[in-house]
């Protein structure tokens, strides 16, 4: 394995004979770890994108007779996470028969119908376009991916000659054609009419290659791909410097930083006209070349040529002229300077769409960029969750690479806008698009909420996070951050949430949390200020250093955060809510409380007056009180349980028993019971709603507030 390894620089060679081997007899099970090898290395294929498949023999459930059968990725899958479940199983010779009712290319959507009749497995997977790319191919194991160093070579304007120089003829060229039963006819023909080639180059899109085996198929791609990467390289800089030379200089690194925090918020004000939209944000050395660069103008406006790349970004993305040196702290004045930008890109965009569009075309859909360049800064990616923005942005650097790669061996050539707009708003893509399960309440939204790494906080940032938001989790507890960190990764993935340390007292804390959530995620659209102490005591027990405590954290930790968080939400101009956990004992007076009953009142107020002051920015402040929240609360870890117990005349271990005792329904209020409320406000249908007050206390006649 060791020689093998040596053997690749450009790519990387994974495999383990040892565990292949377990593997051995079952095509199936080979077929997943290729996959999922190949998947691991992004130089080879991006999130989402390529396909394998084998071919295998399998016995026929209704006539008990040995088989062909195909098993591929399933349509809209991933190989880099691909198990059995995400495979389609087709009959080879049922595939191949649809040749002989096939009529042109004109029937080419009609054929994906027909590919349900072929299948094999009934828990299969929907079959992709790609289906008869492979099925029509003889080979046992193909992959097809969409390596930067081929699709450069693919979308160089000299590609095929190209690719018949450097592979000596072993590997075979197709012309550009939209996926589907015609390539895989063109496909069949390319390999009849070059018997004994090793892969095929498909123009503008990727590479298919294979073999007999699953490790020679395996091994044939890497080394089909390692040899377009070393001839890239070899060229870089040969004719002329990379991307035409160096325009302009990068700021530094914190610079960087400071001035994507700044205008993130703005951006994603804009992109989110017609649906709330999550950010990410790019700067690497790859990105920066790119941007900083004399060709960088005329490359820009191009696009992308690999369908991969472009249904994913857009055709092309929004340039911002701005000079990286700009002062971005005058948000009026930034947007006055933005908006004829956009104004502009979504015209264009609408231009594309009415001259390519046909009778039948789906309608057209956000006009709004994907990705926008910064030069100097760096590129910035929008859309509907975080996980589908940062992949945008991967998509993007891939197609940057893959300008780098045609300009050093010839020119670059994107694809004619009318063949793009036939990918986009294809009748099978938006068929696909239709099949997405409906967006969640909170899909596009982010939430910060302090003290979010457990107890109440933690609670509702996982309704938020099960209702599809992203979420700021934080906390002044390094541990309990941690130990909150391990755990939401477990249930949600790292594109879910970020984890910031912030004591709501600290102003440098509060203006690092949310200039990590727009460098995150791109803004704000709920803050929900959870984070408390308690402290009871007799009057005349209350120390300057307790009242002091209580008020800094629950009233200006309060005002400080929703401070930050509304001047975010005035940068993005799309509204936002404002939720404040408070407690009952805003409310009600009780023995042993005049620090925390006093500092919470003026929670309350505090709420009433900013509710008052921000419904001109569309800002909703509502206010939720608990009572009496014992489950994974830091509240009550500490003195405070033993303060309430000594003030009602029962043992600590009653109080639960006790607090439920005294209400109305007899219930124990869980955070769980927070969150709900929580949602209540943010999830939509209180959207007109502001300044109210609600009581999750299980009923304390004494707290209604009318």
């Amino acid at each position: 394995m060791s020689v093998e390894k040596d053997r690749f620089k450009h790519v990387s060679y994974l495999w383990d004979e040892a565990h292949a081997a377990e593997l051995a007899g079952d095509e199936v099970a080979l077929l997943l770890y290729r996959s999922n090898l190949l998947g691991a290395d992004l130089r080879l294929t991006n999130y989402g994108g390529g396909n394998t498949s084998c071919k295998a023999a399998a016995v026929d459930p209704l006539t008990g007779e040995t088989v062909e059968v195909m098993w591929i990725k399933g349509s809209g899958g991933d190989i880099g996470t691909l198990k059995r479940s995400g495979l389609a199983a087709l009959y080879v010779e049922r595939l191949r028969n649809l040749k002989n009712i096939y009529k042109g290319i004109y029937q080419e959507d009609e054929m994906v119908e027909l590919f349900n009749h072929c299948i094999y497995d009934l828990q299969s997977k929907a079959p992709s376009i790609d289906t008869p790319l492979h099925g029509f191919l003889p080979f046992k194991h193909i992959d097809h991916l969409h390596p930067d160093a081929a699709i450069a070579i693919a979308a160089a304007k000299d590609g095929k000659q190209i690719t018949h120089d450097l592979f000596q003829g072993t590997i075979g060229w197709v012309d550009w054609q939209k996926p589907g039963f015609d390539l895989g006819l063109q496909l069949e023909q390319c390999l009849n009419e070059n018997p004994g080639i090793r892969g095929i180059m498909l123009g503008s899109h990727g590479l298919f290659t294979w073999g007999d085996t699953a490790y020679e198929s395996y091994l044939n791609t890497l080394e089909v791909i390692e040899t377009c990467a070393n001839y890239l390289e070899e060229n870089y800089g040969k004719k002329a410097p990379v991307f035409g030379g160096q325009k302009l200089g990068s700021l530094i690194k914190p610079e960087r930083i400071q001035k994507a925090a700044l205008l993130a918020p703005v951006l994603r004000g804009f992109c989110s006209s017609e649906r709330h939209m999550v950010g990410h944000f790019v700067d690497d050395a790859n990105v920066l070349e790119f941007i900083n660069s004399n060709d960088f103008e005329r490359l820009a406006p191009l696009g992308t040529s690999c369908p991969d790349h472009f249904l994913r970004t857009k055709i092309s993305p929004l340039v911002l002229d701005l000079d990286p040196q700009a002062d971005l702290s005058d948000t009026a004045a930034l947007q006055e300077r933005l908006t004829p930008l956009f104004t502009a890109y979504r015209a264009i965009y609408a231009e594309y769409y009415n001259t390519c569009k046909r009778e039948n075309s789906p309608a057209i859909r956000d006009a709004n960029p994907v990705i926008i360049l910064y030069p100097g800064v760096g590129l910035f990616s929008f859309s509907k969750d975080k996980q589908t923005a940062r992949v945008a942005a991967e998509f993007y650097v891939n197609a940057i690479n893959v300008m780098k790669g045609a300009e050093a061996i010839s020119e670059y050539t994107s694809l004619p806008r009318q063949e793009a707009f036939n990918i986009e708003y294809w009748l099978l893509e938006e068929a696909k698009l239709q099949r997405m399960p409906k967006p969640k309440a909170l899909s596009g939204k982010i939430a910060l909420i302090t003290g979010s790494a457990g107890g109440i906080g933690k609670a509702i940032a996982k309704k938020f996070l099960n209702e599809g938001a992203v979420v700021v989790i934080n906390d002044n507890d390094a541990n309990r951050l941690a130990n909150a960190d391990l755990e939401l990764e477990r249930e949600y993935g790292k594109d879910a949430y970020i984890t910031v340390a912030l004591d709501v007292t600290n102003g440098e804390q509060i203006t690092n949390a949310y200039s990590a959530a727009a460098l995150a995620f791109g803004g704000v659209d709920i803050v929900v200020n959870c984070a408390g102490l308690s402290i009871s005591k007799p009057i005349e027990e209350h120390t300057d250093r307790d009242w002091d405590l209580l008020y800094d954290v629950l009233v200006k930790g309060q005002f400080k955060v929703t401070q930050a968080g509304v001047s975010v939400m005035r940068k993005q101009h799309i509204g936002g809510d404002v939720i404040n956990i408070v407690s009952k004992n805003a409310l009600v007076s009780g023995p042993n409380n005049a620090g925390y009953g006093s500092a919470k009142a003026a929670q309350l107020h505090l709420s009433r007056l900013n509710a008052a002051e921000l419904g001109a920015d569309k800002i909703r402040v509502n206010v939720v009180n608990p009572d009496a929240v014992i489950s994974d609360s830091k509240i009550w870890e500490g003195d405070w349980a033993t303060g309430r117990a000594k003030a009602y005349g029962v043992k600590v271990e009653e109080l639960p028993a006790f607090y439920a005792k005294r209400t109305l329904l007899d219930k124990i209020i869980l955070p769980e019971d927070i969150a709900n409320a929580c949602m209540v406000f943010v999830g939509g249908q209180l959207s007109k709603s502001t300044g109210n007050v609600l009581n999750v206390d299980g009923g304390v006649a004494n707290a209604f507030v009318r």
